[in-house]
């Protein structure tokens, strides 16, 4: 073997550094540990990224001295109403993110593939869980809402789960296409119509579009249709099992995730039928809505009574004390819920709102900021297709960041800060990352 074909072979197999491992690690115990929303959970996922940032050693940039001013003003806050340990969760939530985001951004452009990867992958199994849930009925892994099962996987909660899934699937749908990565996105969207839900969906179209202004439209539909259809088909078998009134039709529901990924890994390939073979399917789905209309009529509706009671609690909370908040931990929304009497809600279900109320506009403003110097250093590592998923990513969580209460699972903050990571402008080797914004 000469020289050059012993660099050849050592470029092809692609090994993740320690850090990565340890942030991989980290993603994965958050995902089994119920989101890491309970302490075991945070100190275990929180402790892995600590580790990965040990390792790794990032240079100082403005994401981490934002990110560090927002731990701060959190602990600065709970002092102030005399609890500093208030502050630690939103210290926490900071650093995690944070300190992913800096990981990430350490590794080559191999390396980040391989990391992408890992994420649609575990991604796919929080969706493969989610189904396989409302099919046998696991009542650990699924949520029960208006009557409906909800899929929520080992996370516990349908919306995080979505809000995990959808990002991956964003990564997911711009890997080299094979049938592993085919099947991945295959069941990435199949597993946010098993959540049904709402933001969910949203954040999803929304990512779609990222990707449609980054590398344009016809490749995004090449790479999406597929595995949106099949969902179509795969998420219409599992309609009649979803309502907890219905016996389940287990049959049927895996009759319909094959023939669904059937459709996913087939369509390509069909050539000039593609397009009356896609509109028959999403014409089938449609009428599958319809005839399931009135079970899910609660999902396909924007209305939600306790969400916007509980937003007007929230921002009747800010206008008392817009500036510095009402301090960490002290956000709860009471509110008239006609009926059912006085309501109680300790999340107002958007992170952005949540953070007005607790950390006044102060730190609201550095939450954005983080958010903008993120943003601002991703758009400086444009032009890959890689990219162009880690934004939509990103975009993904942000949006669905409006309707729920996201950023208390380290799961979410591990999973957007790694994408972020992915979209940062990257060296050669890897070894100095491109994270000066």
């Amino acid at each position: 073997m000469t020289a050059g074909d012993a660099v050849c072979a050592r470029r092809e197999s692609v090994a993740l550094p320690m850090p990565s491992l340890f942030l991989v690690a980290a993603f994965a115990a958050a995902v089994v540990a119920q989101g890491g929303y309970y302490l075991p959970g945070r100190v275990m996922s929180g402790l892995l990224v600590g580790l990965a940032v040990v390792l790794a050693r990032p240079r100082p940039n403005l994401v981490a001295a934002l990110g560090g001013a927002l731990a701060v003003w959190a602990l600065v806050r709970g002092l102030l109403e005399g609890d500093v340990l208030a502050g630690l969760p939103t210290a926490a939530a900071a650093a995690v993110f944070v300190g992913a985001v800096l990981v990430a951004a350490q590794a080559d452009q191999a390396q980040r593939e391989l990391l992408a990867t890992v994420v649609a992958g575990v991604g796919a199994l929080v969706a493969f869980t989610g189904w396989v849930a409302v099919v046998f009925r696991i009542p650990s892994w699924t949520t029960v809402a208006e009557g409906l099962l909800r899929a929520a996987s080992t996370l516990t909660y349908p919306n995080a789960a979505a809000a995990v899934i959808a990002a991956a699937a964003m990564v997911s749908l711009v890997l080299k296409p094979t049938q592993l990565t085919a099947m991945m996105s295959f069941l990435l969207c199949t597993g946010i119509g098993a959540t049904m839900s709402r933001a969910g969906v949203i954040a999803l179209v929304a990512g779609l579009l990222v990707l449609c202004v980054s590398q344009g439209p016809k490749k995004t539909v090449m790479a999406a249709a597929p595995p949106l259809l099949g969902a179509v088909v795969a998420v219409a078998a599992l309609l009649p099992s979803m309502r907890v009134a219905d016996e389940p039709q287990p049959l049927l529901a895996v009759a319909g995730l094959i023939g669904g990924a059937l459709v996913a890994l087939g369509l390509p390939r069909l050539g000039r039928f593609v397009v009356p073979i896609a509109v028959l399917l999403a014409a089938g789905g449609a009428v599958a809505a319809y005839g399931f209309s009135d079970r899910l009529a609660t999902r396909v509706s924007f209305s939600s009574p306790d969400r916007s009671g509980a937003t007007g609690a929230a921002l009747e909370l800010a206008s008392r004390s817009p500036l510095l908040g009402t301090g960490p931990g002290n956000g709860s929304f009471f509110f008239d819920s006609g009926n059912q009497g006085t309501r109680v809600m300790r999340y107002v279900h958007n992170e952005y709102l949540q953070v007005l109320v607790e950390l006044g506009a102060v730190g609201l403003l550095l939450a954005l900021g983080v958010v903008t110097a993120v943003l601002i250093a991703m758009w400086r590592g444009r032009g890959t297709s890689l990219w162009a998923g880690a934004m939509a990513a990103v975009v993904v969580v942000l949006v669905h960041s409006g309707f729920d209460f996201l950023w208390h699972l380290p799961v979410v903050l591990v999973v957007a800060g790694l994408c972020a990571g992915l979209g940062f402008p990257s060296t050669r080797d890897g070894l100095v990352e491109g994270v000066r914004a």
